[in-house]
């Protein structure tokens, strides 16, 4: 992997990682455009009915949406236009111009881990949303999916996740990293440019308490008696040397696919050369056969669920899900009444049935 490391206009740090065989110069263009303020950084606030933390970043709300292509900020600058990027590349990653966590890192006056890990905080408790947002950028080509890309440029991804967790996990105050893709305007994506993102979160995020939760409350080894058990119905989907992917029993999206590493691995970045090289492959299959099960591309959200820092997520596995709210090749499953107020979900595909036609698409690409 070929990392080269530059600054941005106002500040920000910004990554080219190039394909193992790309043709590109190590020099790269500068960033020209003024110099600028970045916005301060957001406070957090403890929900007291949940003990949730939620970022109130109100910057957010001043990005871009939906630009067309000569405004795109995720294509390499041109002399009319000038973007986020100033050069030519392969993969890039930069650092989010209006983040939810960050710039600013954590302090000793920092307390969303004390609050997180008590259950009696004070009505009007705050933080510092300190930690990171970073852009990850598949492509300088506008259009296309990740999907649809060589396996060796989905290996660059990877090679980019894995190094950005890797360093992530060591910033002051980061407790967990999640590098994960919003792929389709159905699933909120306000840029068409093939494009991902990183969140380095300053606490254990809700989803990720809940699976201890389960780990604390299992008898065994929680994820090896877990791929066993999926690994044995008939939702299996991808059986490699080192990585199972299947539709999950339980599943809450009418397209849900998770996959799990065969041994113990936390991160990405603990990955072996090998073990990136199938993922890559195992990877682009996934992500073709959601769009192959009908005649038009599926909007999905992508996922790397990874171990937190802290010793208490030691036995946590990593885990990719992916998940679309497409229940036919026109309807969509909106969050109503029981998913939003009371996050019991219905499921209205059966899991089994899913499996097989995941199953059909990947025959048809394989084909």
């Amino acid at each position: 992997m070929n990392r080269i490391d530059a600054r941005m206009h106002d500040g920000r740090e910004l990554f080219y990682f190039d394909d193992a065989d790309s043709p590109r110069s190590s020099d790269r263009k500068p960033d020209t455009r003024t110099s600028d303020v970045r916005p301060e950084t957001a406070t957090m606030r403890l929900d007291p009915l949940t003990g949730d933390w939620v970022s109130i970043a109100t910057a957010r709300n001043n990005r871009a949406f939906l630009p067309p292509a000569s405004a795109c900020p995720l294509c390499p600058s041109t002399t009319e236009f000038a973007s986020e990027i100033p050069d030519e590349f392969d993969v890039v990653v930069f650092e989010n111009k209006g983040p939810a966590f960050g710039p600013a890192l954590a302090s000793p006056t920092d307390n969303a881990g004390e609050a997180d890990a008590s259950a009696a905080q004070p009505f009007g408790t705050t933080a510092t949303s300190v930690g990171r947002c970073e852009v990850v950028v598949f492509a300088p080509e506008h259009t296309g999916s990740l999907g649809n890309m060589p396996v060796t440029r989905i290996r660059t991804v990877i090679d980019a996740w894995s190094n950005r967790t890797a360093e992530l996990r060591e910033m002051p105050g980061v407790v967990e990293v999640m590098p994960f893709e919003n792929r389709g305007q159905e699933v909120g994506v306000t840029l068409h440019h093939p494009h991902g993102q990183i969140y380095a979160y300053p606490y254990i995020t809700p989803t990720t308490k809940k699976l201890l939760a389960s780990i604390a409350a299992h008898n065994g080894d929680f994820f090896a008696d877990l791929l066993a058990f999926e690994q044995a119905s008939d939702r299996v989907l991808i059986a490699s040397d080192n990585f199972t992917a299947y539709v999950p029993f339980a599943a809450r999206w009418p397209i849900e696919i998770h996959l799990l590493p065969h041994r113990r691995v936390g991160t990405l970045s603990e990955l072996t050369e090998a073990e990136r090289d199938e993922l890559a492959q195992v990877y682009s299959q996934l992500l073709r056969s959601i769009d192959a099960l009908y005649d038009s591309p599926t909007g999905y959200i992508s996922a790397w669920h990874q171990a937190p820092r802290l010793a208490v997520g030691a036995d946590v596995r990593l885990q990719l899900q992916i998940t679309s709210p497409r229940r036919a090749a026109d309807k969509l499953k909106f969050l109503a009444g029981s998913e939003s107020a009371m996050g019991a979900f219905i499921g209205d595909v059966s899991p089994e049935t899913q499996a097989q036609a995941l199953r059909e698409a990947l025959a048809r690409i394989d084909s």
